[in-house]
């Protein structure tokens, strides 16, 4: 998500006038697209912005900013403003601003903004218009967001408070650009949402959507991700088995393998529905790759719950899965838990999945 966004800034950026520079030191402009979902990323984010002086103009942008507001600023002093995911394209005015005012050219009654801080972290919706400067990255790739947001309150997760809730794009819209995409050569598309099969729009589903995109003509290979768990089933499965032109893969993370972490966690799933899920999966699609995502040392968690987790890494026999030790994240219903798993602790359940992991992944 956070790849597309800086894409849809660059293109926001080139279409004012800007040119991308080719590497930090020549560049008037900074601009830091951030992720809250662990701490360990915020970490490196301030660490990353205190290497440079004041002087540039420096933007703290995405996640982190709608996380702190203007408390971003006591963090990093040397910040010149903060924008949240949902008033992104607000950027270059603020950037055309302050430099006309670092540079003495603001029309006559202009306020000198370069000299206060600005943030920008109140939007609400993003104008789809964002989505058709046409900038990408990868001349043979493109990354084309569905929906925005969340709203499934996931316990540990911050994604429902920093990126607001679950949005869709017109499906008009999301064909249009993927129609400009495949028009500039553009062959493999990725589909993007923080829970894609929960995808409705104008009576078109997730599966009509990527039935709609199995039929574009000029499109070779796409993907997706990624899958929330409650909203799957056989009939996706299916849908999907019958996409010649889906890579036959699955991201649909289980997070813990113990029904009393699954309540905490607020997933809305039972183990033994995942496990089903797996199952279906397998037998539908043949060869289909399967991963996930796991947390290992949530509150509470006991040796018994980790040992659920680790037998149904087993079972599944996941092709490959990302593997996270807890961190608490601000306004999220487990920072009122006790964070009492310790950091020992997390340290090696999370080598004893990774390792168990690697050795799957290896034999596949």
């Amino acid at each position: 998500m956070n790849v597309r966004d800086s894409e849809v800034i660059c293109g926001l950026l080139k279409q004012a006038g800007f040119t991308i520079a080719d590497e930090p030191k020549g560049a008037d402009v900074i601009i830091f697209n951030t992720c809250s979902v662990r701490q360990h990323a915020e970490d490196k984010v301030w660490s990353e912005i205190g290497r440079y002086k004041k002087g540039k103009v420096i933007g703290l942008i995405g996640c982190m900013a709608k996380n702190y507001q203007q408390n971003a600023f006591d963090r990093a002093p040397n910040l010149s403003f903060v924008v949240g995911p949902q008033d992104i394209e607000k950027i270059p005015e603020i950037i055309k601003r302050m430099t006309d005012a670092r540079e003495g050219t603001l029309p006559s009654g202009g306020s000198p903004l370069f000299e206060r801080k600005i943030w920008e972290t109140d939007g609400q919706v993003r104008p789809d218009a964002i989505y058709q400067t046409g900038f990408r990255e990868d001349k043979g790739h493109a990354y084309v967001v569905i929906s925005e947001g969340c709203s499934n309150f996931c316990s540990y997760c911050v994604v429902p408070y920093v990126r607001g809730a679950l949005r869709h794009r017109k499906h008009k819209d999301v064909i249009k650009e993927i129609e400009s995409a495949l028009c500039k050569g553009i062959s493999e598309i990725t589909l993007l949402g923080q829970n894609v099969n929960a995808y409705k729009d104008e009576g078109v589903d997730f599966i009509k959507l990527i039935e709609l995109v199995n039929g574009m003509k000029s499109l070779e290979q796409f993907s997706f991700i990624t899958s929330h768990p409650k909203d799957a089933s056989a009939e996706f499965f299916k849908a999907m088995a019958g996409c010649a032109k889906l890579k036959p893969y699955l991201h649909m993370p289980i997070q813990s393998g113990s029904d009393k972490m699954l309540k905490l966690m607020n997933r809305g799933y039972s183990r033994r529905y995942y496990l089903d899920l797996a199952h279906n999966y397998r037998k539908i699609i043949k060869a289909g790759r399967l991963s996930t995502d796991i947390i290992v040392g949530f509150p509470t968690e006991t040796e018994e719950d980790f040992q659920d987790t680790y037998k149904l890494v087993e079972e599944v026999q996941f092709d490959s899965a990302f593997i996270f030790k807890y961190s608490v994240r601000p306004h999220t219903e487990a920072a009122k838990m006790a964070d009492d798993v310790e950091r020992g602790v997390k340290e090696e359940r999370h080598k004893l999945i990774l390792d168990l992991q690697k050795g799957i992944s290896s034999k596949k």
